[in-house]
């Protein structure tokens, strides 16, 4: 560990101060979370908990549409930041998606975060007769979407003539109400992925790699691959380095007194297979699963402490954390905002 982690120590040589943590919840307004009915509910209570940004993911299953659900939130709050986690580019055209894009941007007076994907999930397009591209072609097109939203929502007129998306003369209306532009949020695991968004993204997402099948290898929720992944981000984005927020979503959170018995308790469970999500592909340490950016275990201290190792070793700042855990991690929120 100490020896990756020497190359990101050099960003605090380099000058680069450590950001203010930011905080993200999300909401899908499924089932599981109570329905549409709930999600305005779910959104409030996180501005009341103290989270800097409410997020809705984009997916054909069963949840509510991500821009109708924020343009109900730009009413219903007051405070909090909205942002798309991360809207999938195959599934709009980007001159359609500027055009909502820069009405919730005005309509919540300023507090759109603008996130843009590849789309991931194979399944979703095939079931809805849209074509899945190679993830060559994928991150092609993402490329060119986020050359045009970016001259649409700082209100220019935009001329762009490329592979797969020509635009003559459109001039993007409204004109946001943040300058120069809403902030524009993308990331991924892989180097393909992490390099774009370095070339384009206000904030990148830091994400442990996938399989085909969308599942998460193990592997990649390791301190040490994190590390990895943001070196690939610094050299990418060269002298812009120091202007890209840098986020990574918990995708775990477990509250105890007993960090190390709870460690070993999850290996056991990964073991046995009982995380369909996760391709076991290296055998992991406790040490590892505790040193991990993507879980968190232990008291509210503790997780706090974790979190804080974590942006010294990283830079890494804008922390997200899944519906199901927004209850959960709200206590260790006031314990970073001190620091």
């Amino acid at each position: 560990m100490t020896e990756a982690a020497a190359p990101v120590g050099e960003l605090t040589a380099l000058g680069t101060p450590p950001r203010p943590f930011r905080f993200g919840a999300a909401g899908e307004g499924n089932k599981q979370e109570g329905g549409a009915r709930k999600f305005v509910q779910t959104a409030q209570e996180a501005e009341e908990m103290g989270y800097d940004t409410f997020f809705v993911p984009d997916h054909l299953g069963d949840q509510i549409g991500p821009l109708a659900a924020l343009g109900a939130l730009t009413q219903a709050t007051s405070k909090i930041r909205l942002g798309t986690s991360v809207l999938a580019n195959g599934l709009r055209h980007p001159v359609v998606v500027a055009k909502e894009l820069a009405t919730l941007d005005v309509l919540s007076k300023g507090r759109l975060e603008v996130g843009v994907g590849a789309g991931w999930i194979k399944e979703e397009f095939d079931n809805a007769g849209i074509p899945f591209e190679r993830p060559g072609i994928r991150l092609e097109k993402l490329d060119e979407s986020l050359t045009i939203l970016d001259t649409l929502l700082r209100g220019q007129e935009c001329n762009f003539e490329g592979k797969h998306y020509q635009v003559r003369g459109i001039k993007g209306t409204p004109r946001p109400r943040q300058g120069p532009r809403p902030p524009l949020c993308t990331g991924g695991g892989g180097p393909k992925m992490l390099a774009l968004a370095a070339k384009h993204a206000d904030i990148v997402s830091v994400v442990p790699q996938t399989t085909k099948n969308g599942k998460g290898l193990l592997s990649g929720i390791t301190l040490e691959k994190t590390i990895e992944k943001v070196n690939i981000v610094k050299a990418a984005a060269g002298d812009r380095f120091a202007d890209i927020e840098l986020n990574w979503a918990i995708t775990a959170i477990v509250i105890t007194d007993d960090r190390e018995k709870t460690a070993e308790m999850a290996l056991r469970a990964i073991e046995r297979g009982l995380h369909p999500d996760l391709e076991v592909d290296v055998e992991l340490t406790v040490e590892e699963i505790l040193s991990s950016p993507y879980i968190a275990i232990g008291t509210f201290e503790e997780i706090a402490e974790q979190v804080k190792r974590v942006r010294q070793l990283t830079s890494m700042s804008y922390v997200g954390i899944f519906p199901t855990q927004m209850d959960a991690f709200a206590p260790v929120i006031p314990l970073l905002r001190e620091d």
